[in-house]
């Protein structure tokens, strides 16, 4: 029985050829690109929203409608909600999908820009929300 058959020994102890390393950081990019077009996704939405909402309340001031139901503030402050449980979902399932190419990988990254972004947008978006709703 050679060492390479052996099955206590760990994956990590295996040097990789460089083609499945390359395989590996390609992967890891890949989803790094997906985080960000979550983040670009979430951003859009959290500042359309607070744009929204925000113009309307000046609307409202100046001319002293009354608030319905889905009023167009109400739909702003939505579209942030919409925009930060997006932002939050997509950053869990990134970082499962990252941890398990890690556990192949242990050599990748340990500092995720894409998610470091995210967490800078996601702080930046509960400030539009309570903007918003401290009107």
């Amino acid at each position: 029985m050679s060492v390479s058959d052996d099955p206590t020994r760990e994956k990590a102890d295996i040097p990789m050829d460089i083609s499945t390393r390359l395989a590996y950081e390609n992967a890891y990019l890949a989803h790094e690109n997906t985080r960000m077009s979550w983040v670009r996704t979430a951003l859009g939405m959290i500042s359309f929203g607070f744009t929204i909402a925000k113009f309307f309340d000046l609307v409202r001031e100046k001319q002293g409608a009354h608030a319905t139901l889905l009023d167009p503030p109400t739909v702003g402050v939505l579209m942030i909600v919409i925009g930060l449980v997006a932002l939050a979902f997509s950053s869990v399932q990134q970082g499962r999908a990252v941890k398990t190419l890690r556990q192949q990988c242990p050599s990748l990254p340990a500092v995720s820009v894409a998610g470091t972004t995210a967490a800078s947008i996601f702080l930046l978006g509960i400030l539009a929300l309570l903007g918003a709703l401290l009107r």
